[in-house]
């Protein structure tokens, strides 16, 4: 069976999955990388081995499984070059906003998958909402995962549209941690310690919340309570953030998101003709 993976787009998302492909026992040999901006190319070719093509040509019909991975405002300058090559693959896309109807359209292939990750999956530690079109099979989704797994976790959907709240949470929620932390920070300032000593028990208490949060069997809310002595200063420093409206606006926030990640869906959505009949066999 061919088992030829072809990336379009080279870029740090591209290049977090292609390594680990690669720590994975991948060889280069079974990756095409399209990448038109050759010092990325040169980035690819000095750290991964990888020799990236400048443009797309006839080697992407070899392809089983097509990863996406352009900024959404270039797909349409991106698939058109590809119409007729990658009908018969798999289709994952990590673009944000992209929908998979215009994935199909552009691809002539209805076995879409559409990703959204978040940065933290440049490390290994994502987390990417994933959602199948009808026509992805069983098999289709263990290759997606397989792929992906250098990444991070992932979580399947059953609707398109709640890749839009994944978007929110977890797809922007990587800024709204550093924007805590940098308000902890200036805290820390504020009550005189320096930046560094600020940073690093920010983020260690940060990280080492995360960790037990995870581990442990019992919800945020339990947790918090066990630490939350009334009368003492985790009690003062809740009570100062309640009175504030600190829980409903993040709620807010993160509602904005969603409704941002809509609206951008509809602006990405691009009237693309549909893709000629794939010279590529199955």
């Amino acid at each position: 069976m061919n088992n030829t993976l072809a990336f379009i787009g080279g870029g740090n998302m591209a290049s977090a999955i292609l390594g680990g492909l690669l720590r994975a026992g991948r060889t280069p040999a079974s990756l095409l990388v399209v990448e038109p901006y050759e010092p990325q190319r040169q980035k690819l070719a000095a750290e991964l081995g990888l020799q990236a093509l400048a443009a797309p040509d006839a080697s992407l019909a070899r392809a089983s499984l097509v990863v996406w991975a352009v900024k959404p405002q270039l797909f349409a300058e991106a698939a058109a070059p590809c119409a007729g090559l990658l009908g018969h693959a798999l289709q994952l896309s990590v673009m944000a906003g992209i929908r998979s109807d215009a994935i199909a359209r552009a691809t002539g292939s209805e076995r879409v998958v559409r990703s959204m990750p978040n940065t933290p999956a440049l490390i290994g530690q994502g987390i990417a909402g994933l959602f199948a079109r009808a026509a992805v099979t069983a098999e289709d989704r263990q290759q997606v995962e397989t792929v992906l797994a250098p990444t991070g976790r992932t979580v399947w959907v059953e609707q398109e549209s709640d890749l839009d709240a994944v978007t929110a949470l977890s797809g922007s929620g990587p800024a709204y941690f550093f924007y805590v932390v940098e308000a902890l920070v200036q805290a820390a300032q504020d009550m005189g310690l320096s930046e560094a000593q600020g940073r690093e028990l920010a983020l260690a208490t940060c990280a080492g919340a995360a960790a037990l949060a995870l581990q442990s069997g019992e919800s945020p809310s339990v947790l918090r309570e066990r630490v939350t002595s009334k009368g003492g200063t985790t009690y003062a420093a809740l009570s100062a953030m309640q009175a504030a409206g600190v829980g409903p606006a993040i709620v807010q926030a993160v509602k904005a998101a969603q409704q941002r990640a809509r609206e951008l869906g509809e602006e990405f959505a691009p009237s693309l003709p549909a893709a000629p009949a794939s010279t590529g066999a199955a």
